[in-house]
C-alpha cells in the first residue's frame, strides 16, 4: 500500500496540471496493484466482497428516497379536500401550483445539491436535506391560505431537490460493483413505499370522507399524515446517518486517503482494501480535486456525460410519468373508477415493477432495461388513447384506460424509473460527479415542475387522446436515444467506467 502510495504522489507531483494521464502514470500504478485488481468490483482474482456490510449504510440512504415518495404523492388524494379547504376548488392552476411549486424548490435545491454534497460530505448533506422539509410539511399543514401552502410546498422542494442527487451518490460510491445495479433499484422501492404510506393518501382518503360529515378541519388531515408520514423518516435518517460512513471517494479527494481505505474496509473487508486504494488513485488521474467548474461540463470532455443525463432525465418526464402520481385520482374519477382503489393499483404495479428491477439490473444491465420500459410504456399509451376514441366500448375504455395506466406504471418502473440516476452517477468522473447530477437533475425538475403545472389545463384543451399520443411519442424516441448513447455499465467499478470513458474521449 505505501508503494502505491508513493507512486501516486510522484505521479501527482509531475502531472498536476495535466487532464489526461500519461501512459507512464496508468502504467505506474497497473504495477503497484499486481495482487488484486477491483475495488468495489467483479473481484475476479479474490472473489467478490459481501454484500452485508454495505447495505445498513445503502437501506439508511434509503430513507430519503423514502420522504421524496412521500412527497410526491402526499396531494394526489388530499388534493381535492385541500382546494376545498382553502377556497380554490375547481381552479386547475391553483391546483397545478400547489403540486408544482414543491417542484419549482426542486430545482432550486438541485442546483445546490452538488455544492452541498462536496462542500461537507455525502453523510452531512442527507441530513440537511430533511430540515426544509420538516420545516416545509410543518407550514403546508397548519396554513389557512394558498399561499402558506404553496410556502411550504415550496420548502419541502428545497430538500426533495437535495436528496435524490446526494442519494444516487452515496449508494453508487459506498455499493460493491456487482449489486450497485441491484442497490440503485432497492432506493426506487423505498419512494414505492413512501407513495403507498402515507399514511396513507388512501387511508387519508377516509379522513376526507369524515371531514365532510363533521368538523375535522381539512388541515388537520395534513397534520395528521405529516406526523406520521414524515416526521419519524425524517428522524431516523438524521440519527442513524450518523452511524453510517462517509463516501471513500469523497474523502479521497478532500485529501483524507488514511479515512478512506478504514472506510473501505467496513464497506468491502480487509482484503480489497489495497485494490480499492489503487483504482482510487488511478480513477483520479493527478486531476486538481477542488478544480471542477460548470465550463468542464458544458464545453468540454464530460459534455457527453452531462448530454446523456440531462436528455434521459428530460424523456423521463415528458413520458407522462409523474402526471400519473399528481394526479391520478383526478384522472380515475373522471373514468368513472374509485380513486382509492385505482391508487393502490397504481402503487402496487409501482411496487412490483421495481422489485423486477433489483431483480434484474445487475443480470441484464442498464440499457436493456431502459429500452424495455420505454417501449412498454409506448405501448400502454397507445391503449390508453385507444380507450377514448369512438373504437372502444364502454368496457373496453374502462379497461383500456385503467389496464393502460397500470402498465405504464409497470414498465416505468422497471427501467425508466431507477436507471437514469444510477447510470448518471456511474458514469460521471469521481471529481464531477456531484456536479453533474446537479446540472442534470435541475433539467429533471424543471420539465417536471412545467408536466405539473399544466397538465391538467393540456387535458381539459387537447383531451386524453392527443395527450396520451404526445406522451407516446417522446417515450419512442427515448428508446432510439437509448439504443444509440447510452453505455453499459453493469458489473464495472467505477474507476474502471471512468478509465473506459477517458481512453474514449481521447
Amino acid at each position: 500500500m505505501d508503494s502505491v502510495r508513493r507512486t501516486y504522489t510522484i505521479m501527482r507531483g509531475r502531472h498536476i496540471d495535466k487532464r489526461v494521464p500519461s501512459k507512464d502514470f496508468l502504467s505506474a500504478l497497473d504495477k503497484a496493484e499486481t495482487a488484486v485488481r477491483l475495488p468495489t468490483g467483479t473481484g475476479k482474482d479474490i472473489g467478490n466482497p459481501s454484500w452485508k456490510r454495505s447495505l445498513p449504510h445503502v437501506l439508511v440512504a434509503s430513507l430519503t428516497s423514502l420522504l421524496f415518495g412521500y412527497h410526491l404523492g402526499v396531494v394526489n388524494e388530499t388534493l381535492e379536500s385541500i382546494s376545498i379547504d382553502l377556497g380554490f376548488s375547481g381552479n386547475t392552476i391553483a391546483e397545478g401550483l400547489v403540486v408544482s411549486t414543491c417542484l419549482g424548490g426542486a430545482f432550486i435545491g438541485s442546483l445546490f445539491s452538488g455544492l452541498v454534497a462536496d462542500g461537507v460530505g455525502r453523510r452531512r448533506a442527507f441530513q440537511l436535506s430533511a430540515l426544509p422539509m420538516i420545516v416545509g410539511a410543518s407550514v403546508s399543514a397548519s396554513t389557512e391560505s394558498l399561499e402558506g401552502m404553496l410556502l411550504g410546498r415550496f420548502l419541502v422542494g428545497i430538500g426533495m431537490g437535495i436528496g435524490p442527487s446526494v442519494t444516487a451518490l452515496y449508494v453508487t460510491e459506498v455499493s460493491p460493483a456487482y449489486v450497485r445495479g441491484t442497490y440503485g433499484s432497492s432506493t426506487q422501492i423505498a419512494t414505492c413505499i413512501g407513495l403507498l404510506g402515507i399514511p396513507s393518501s388512501f387511508a387519508a382518503n377516509s379522513l376526507v370522507d369524515f371531514d365532510m360529515r363533521t368538523s375535522f378541519a381539512g388541515k388537520g388531515i395534513l397534520e395528521f399524515i405529516t406526523c406520521f408520514g414524515l416526521l419519524v423518516p425524517a428522524a431516523m435518517l438524521a440519527v442513524f446517518m450518523e452511524l453510517c460512513v462517509e463516501s471513500p471517494q469523497w474523502l479521497f479527494k478532500r485529501g483524507r486517503a488514511a479515512e478512506a481505505e478504514a472506510v473501505f474496509e467496513k464497506l468491502l473487508g480487509g482484503s480489497y482494501v489495497k485494490a480499492s486504494m489503487a483504482e482510487l488513485m488511478k480513477s483520479d488521474r493527478g486531476d486538481d480535486a477542488d478544480s471542477a467548474k460548470l465550463s468542464e461540463l458544458l464545453f468540454g470532455r464530460s459534455f457527453r456525460v452531462v448530454f446523456i443525463g440531462s436528455t434521459l432525465f428530460a424523456l423521463q418526464q415528458l413520458s407522462g410519468i409523474n402526471a400519473v402520481f399528481y394526479f391520478s385520482s383526478t384522472v380515475f374519477k373522471k373514468a368513472g373508477v374509485p380513486s382509492a382503489s385505482a391508487n393502490i393499483c397504481v402503487g402496487v404495479c409501482n411496487l412490483l415493477g421495481s422489485t423486477v428491477a433489483v431483480v434484474l439490473m445487475d443480470k441484464l444491465g442498464r440499457k436493456v432495461l431502459l429500452i424495455g420500459s420505454f417501449a412498454g410504456m409506448a405501448v400502454s399509451l397507445g391503449l390508453q388513447a385507444i380507450a377514448y376514441t369512438s373504437l372502444s366500448s364502454p368496457f373496453g375504455t374502462l379497461f383500456l384506460s385503467v389496464g393502460g395506466m397500470l402498465l405504464f406504471v409497470l414498465s416505468f418502473a422497471t427501467g425508466a424509473g431507477p436507471v437514469p440516476s444510477l447510470l448518471l452517477s456511474e458514469i460521471c468522473p469521481g471529481r464531477l460527479r456531484a456536479t453533474a447530477l446537479a446540472v442534470c437533475l435541475a433539467v429533471h425538475w424543471v420539465i417536471n415542475f412545467f408536466v405539473g403545472l399544466l397538465f391538467l389545463r393540456m387535458l381539459e384543451q387537447l383531451g386524453s387522446v392527443l395527450l396520451n399520443a404526445i406522451f407516446g411519442f417522446f417515450c419512442v424516441v427515448a428508446v432510439i436515444f437509448v439504443q444509440k448513447n447510452v453505455v453499459e455499465t453493469k458489473g464495472k467499478s467505477l474507476q474502471e467506467i471512468e478509465i473506459s470513458l477517458l481512453s474514449s474521449t481521447q
